[in-house]
């Protein structure tokens, strides 16, 4: 198939631009948010074609991603085609609803034209999708390899502006470890928590390649998960590929995917110290936990079960 899709969340579009079909990228001259092109940091195959939205126009195109509302428009624009009327199309929803947890209204609720395909089951139930039609295809990640070697008794963090999402990302949480806890926080934009929370014994390290990461990451004792609300970080899983335990708040989709055998999950924050500091002077009791991280973040995210559902959800939509 050629399938138009926007770059909006890189370590997702890797996942999914690794199947077996043409993936055509709109890029603008600005690359901004509606025409990000190609990745940068991440690494993409060939079948993902930068587009045009001129060369859009003189394409023919199977399917159409959408991920954002506003690209119900910009698909009809650059391509002539209406998404779900003259354009087979999904839309994928990658975030729980920010509104409230339990009334919010999908923006494509209650149409029956294009499928909602939510990330996690979590979304799916807490979304009011009216009558529109729904299906779950959860994460997939490629496997980093096996890279955990817990020399760095810290615990390794991931987030992106930290301090613009706040409470949302668990930034107050990170604080309060850091404040007792050595933490490495990796991101965009980790370099502002340097005044936003200063004397805490963390170190900062701003906006990693994923190669550059993955290897990074692996050498920390273990991985704090801090988000109170969020569809499910992918971040969060590659950690457990790269063999690292695991530690975080019990909220959405979080007890799906991390075991017990794996690390803890708990909105008991003074039992997640207790359990850090364990494992700070127990370098063998983390990485047994981290084996079982890795094992079971293979089995449930692994890229072939994520491509083999897509496939088969694509394969229905074109028909």
């Amino acid at each position: 198939m050629r399938i138009l899709i926007w770059h909006v969340h890189g370590s997702w579009t890797t996942a999914f631009v690794a199947g077996r079909h043409a993936y055509l990228l709109p890029v603008l001259p600005d690359r901004g948010r509606d025409g990000l092109g190609r990745a940068r940091t991440w690494d993409w195959p060939a079948s993902a074609v930068e587009m045009s939205p001129e060369e859009l126009a003189g394409t023919e195109i199977d399917l159409v991603v959408l991920q954002r509302p506003a690209e119900l428009d910009l698909a009809e624009r650059w391509t002539g085609r209406r998404p779900g009327r003259g354009l087979p199309a999904v839309y994928v929803e990658h975030d729980a609803p920010r509104g409230h947890a339990a009334t919010s209204r999908h923006p494509l609720a209650d149409q029956s034209a294009i499928p909602i395909v939510h990330v996690t089951h979590f979304n799916r139930v807490m979304w009011d999708s009216g009558t529109a039609p729904t299906a779950v295809v959860e994460h997939g990640v490629i496997d980093p390899g096996h890279r955990y070697t817990g020399d760095i008794a810290s615990l390794a963090v991931v987030v992106n502006e930290p301090v613009r999402r706040g409470r949302v990302a668990g930034t107050d949480i990170v604080a309060g470890f850091a404040a007792d806890l050595p933490v490495d926080v990796y991101g965009m934009g980790v370099g502002a928590l340097a005044a936003h929370a200063p004397g805490r014994n963390w170190r900062l390290h701003e906006d990693y390649p994923q190669q550059r990461l993955h290897a990074a990451l692996g050498a920390h004792r273990a991985y704090l998960h801090p988000y109170r609300w969020t569809s499910l970080g992918l971040a969060l899983i590659e950690a457990m590929t790269l063999g690292l335990p695991v530690l975080g708040l019990s909220t959405t989709e979080g007890p799906r995917a991390v075991p017990p055998a794996a690390g803890l999950l708990s909105n008991d924050l003074p039992a997640l110290a207790d359990r850090a500091r364990r494992w700070l002077t127990d370098p063998d009791e983390a990485r047994t936990a981290g084996v079982a991280a890795r094992g079971h973040a293979l089995a449930h995210y692994g890229i072939d079960r994520f491509l083999t559902d897509w496939d088969d959800l694509l394969e229905k939509v074109s028909r």
